[in-house]
């Protein structure tokens, strides 16, 4: 890998380490130092070192909307790199559940993605994870915008070893009934809307032990946020609920950006200059990206998921707002 494009990739993390919603995670790095300094480095050259079939997980389900359904966050930014990844050559599968289903079929149909390639699981079904790798041969898993489970005391304790840290500390901000579950950024549990896709990176080992794992998140709920100590997240949080979010699956790489569509544009631009195929990414300008929210937002009410409202914009940011990081990264390739 050539210094000029590790140094361009370094590029694209820091356009995509901003806060305009002042979530907490990246806006603390000026207080505390980064997170996860060089992991989208780190994941785009895991990717395209030995990426057979790459398997992207999204979805997160609002239920508090007038009208419930996924949020905006998340889909396109996997549809995007899921097409990026098949543009250098790489076999995709975009996976979801039943509740987000309707606005990942939306995505895929604005933009131009196989629907062929869109599956989802249905985790009451017996042996639903066994099911699904057999028919697979994974070689990276990605998680973009899902929420997965919170700590419990044998995640922090296996978190904290040979660190010292406090364990009443955590057992005073965490009570018992908030083990294990999901969480919004409100603290609020949001297991029964939220199927258990994380059993996918806890059990992949099993399967396909030499595969690669990446989360892409914003706010410390997501998985891949494991990868980050309990204690790191809890201070970072811009929430009274800090320590009831953080979750503890972790992945290889973890990639913090200020939403994770950006997360998500940043890997696939990493990925598709590592194959020399950056032209691919110039089919995404503003018009394009903006046709797909409003597509998701008429055809399957895809919401914000800050505002909570049917309209096509992502985590509360103005339209131009959400688009400065991707535009900026096809500057720095134009350049």
């Amino acid at each position: 890998m050539g210094t000029s494009q590790t140094d361009m990739i370094r590029e694209f993390d820091r356009l995509i380490r901003r806060d305009p919603g002042k979530r907490g995670l990246i806006d603390s790095e000026s207080q505390f130092g980064p997170l996860c300094q060089d992991h989208l480095l780190q994941a785009a050259h895991a990717v395209q070192a030995g990426a057979s079939q790459v398997v992207i997980i999204t979805g997160f389900y609002v239920p508090g909307a007038p009208i419930p359904a996924a949020e905006t966050d998340g889909p396109p930014g996997a549809v995007l790199l899921a097409l990026i990844l098949e543009a250098c050559g790489i076999e995709t599968l975009v996976v979801t559940d039943a509740l987000c289903a309707p606005v990942l079929k939306a995505t895929v149909d604005a933009s131009g993605y196989s629907r062929s390639r869109l599956v989802v699981l249905d985790p009451d079904q017996p042996g639903w994870v066994e099911s699904f790798f057999s028919r697979q041969k994974i070689s990276h898993l990605i998680s973009i915008e899902r929420v997965g489970p919170s700590h419990t005391t044998d995640s922090w304790l296996s978190q904290a070893s040979g660190r010292g840290a406090d364990i009443g500390a955590f057992q005073q901000r965490v009570p018992e009934v908030h083990f294990d579950r999901c969480h919004n950024m409100r603290g609020e549990i949001i297991d029964s809307f939220t199927a258990p896709l994380h059993q996918l990176f806890e059990r992949l080992s099993e399967f396909f032990p030499a595969a690669i794992t990446i989360g892409i998140g914003d706010g410390g709920n997501e998985i891949g946020m494991g990868a980050i100590t309990w204690e790191e997240l809890d201070r970072r949080i811009a929430s009274e609920f800090s320590g009831l979010i953080p979750c503890r699956i972790a992945t290889d790489w973890n990639i913090v950006a200020g939403t994770s569509n950006w997360g998500a544009g940043a890997l696939a631009a990493a990925v598709a200059l590592l194959h020399d195929q950056t032209e691919v990414l110039f089919d995404w300008q503003r018009d394009e990206q903006l046709k797909v929210l409003e597509f998701m937002v008429q055809e399957a009410h895809a919401v914000d998921g800050i505002t909570k409202q049917r309209e096509p914009t992502v985590d509360g940011l103005p339209f131009l707002t959400y688009m400065q990081p991707w535009e900026g990264i096809l500057s720095i390739l134009t350049h």
